[in-house]
């Protein structure tokens, strides 16, 4: 097998050998250029806090000591903000010696301030499981802004696959600037390429949303039809900078345009920094295609999720909030984001999730 990030054609093979499994079938929309989205079972258990199997420990050995109680998901039901929450997920593993994963928040899922990361047994990280790993996989939910109702086979997190070693250091990342164009303009490459935020925008002064902190319930299976006023709070300025509340979360947008070139995948990560009290609170995939002309793309700008730690700070107009880390695809996917997708936010600026209206 090559090394790399695996397409989606070789994600759709390791289905039919059973190195993928599932308790329902699994469905064509589930799969992504460079990942497959994770359904969520029908029962969720409310925990008391947060915690990682362990090694030698499985994650139900410990549903035992920290569950609280079981909640069916059947009909729908509501996990609370700020509660911990366990729920089998639909799709297992068992994975060949030299294949590992990772795990990731949903694009949308992320944009909600929904805290979801993948757990395993054995497991001594979030969201990275080791290669050949064999088990069942959980999704940890903890709903930071917004209350979420809830349904089996709903898709909250996503997970990719990788042989042996895939990024791209500097040198590498910027040859392939030089050959395909990553950004609109000179790139900041350390360890990555650097994100900043845009806060002058080309029209207007509204520059991000801040999530109101006492709202209603959020339906995930309802599409386009919460009004944003109800749920997020404009933020305007016209000085190139905003100040940061503590605990506050808040969606902004990159001031760059980037695309990822059809034989590469990324993943966003916190800038490492110690830039200020505050980080990019999720980290994201970005599939291959996404803002490139390949597939009918012309640049997208990254959707900046951030959280604002002890202490207020003042963020401005330019500065380096995270990085995109670029990685091999072993083959190019037979499938692109935003040409063979539909694709939510391909082209995109500054936007909310795919719940809320945007007139």
């Amino acid at each position: 097998m090559t090394s790399g990030v695996l397409p989606s054609q070789t994600l759709r093979a390791m289905i039919e050998s059973g190195q993928i499994t599932a308790t329902a079938p699994i469905l064509p929309a589930q799969i992504q250029p460079a990942s497959i989205d994770l359904r969520l079972g029908s029962v969720a258990h409310r925990v008391r806090a947060s915690f990682l199997a362990g090694q030698g420990r499985t994650v139900a050995e410990r549903i035992t000591e920290f569950g609280m109680h079981e909640i069916d998901l059947t009909r729908g039901a509501v996990l609370e903000k700020g509660c911990v929450y366990l729920v089998p997920l639909m799709e297992g593993l068992a994975l060949p010696e030299t294949v590992s994963a990772v795990a990731n928040a949903k694009s949308s899922t992320g944009r909600l301030d929904l805290l979801t990361r993948a757990i395993t047994d054995g497991g001594v990280e979030f969201d990275r499981i080791p290669a050949g790993y064999t088990g069942p996989l959980w999704a940890e939910i903890c709903p930071r802004s917004f209350s979420v109702l809830v349904r089996p086979g709903m898709r909250l997190n996503q997970i990719r696959f990788r042989n042996g070693h895939a990024a791209l250091d500097d040198a590498e990342l910027m040859a392939l600037h030089a050959s395909d164009p990553l950004v609109d303009g000179t790139p900041v490459i350390s360890e990555g390429l650097g994100f900043s935020v845009d806060l002058r925008p080309e029209k207007g002064d509204l520059v991000g949303y801040r999530a109101k902190p006492h709202t209603g319930v959020i339906d995930l299976d309802r599409i386009g039809v919460y009004p944003p006023a109800e749920f997020w709070e404009e933020i305007h300025t016209d000085r190139g900078q905003i100040i940061l509340d503590p605990g506050a979360f808040y969606i902004l947008v990159s001031r760059e345009a980037v695309t990822i070139p059809p034989a590469y995948a990324a993943e966003m990560a916190p800038y490492l920094a110690m830039a200020g009290e505050f980080r990019v609170h999720y980290a994201g995939f970005f599939d291959p295609g996404f803002g490139h002309r390949a597939a009918h793309g012309a640049g997208s700008r990254g959707v900046l999720e951030v959280r604002c730690h002890e202490a207020p700070f003042v963020l401005e107009h330019g500065q380096v909030v995270g990085r995109l880390v670029y990685e091999r695809m072993a083959e190019v996917p037979d499938l692109l984001y935003g040409a063979d997708l539909k694709s939510n936010y391909q082209g995109q600026g500054l936007k909310l999730s795919k719940h809320f209206r945007m007139d």
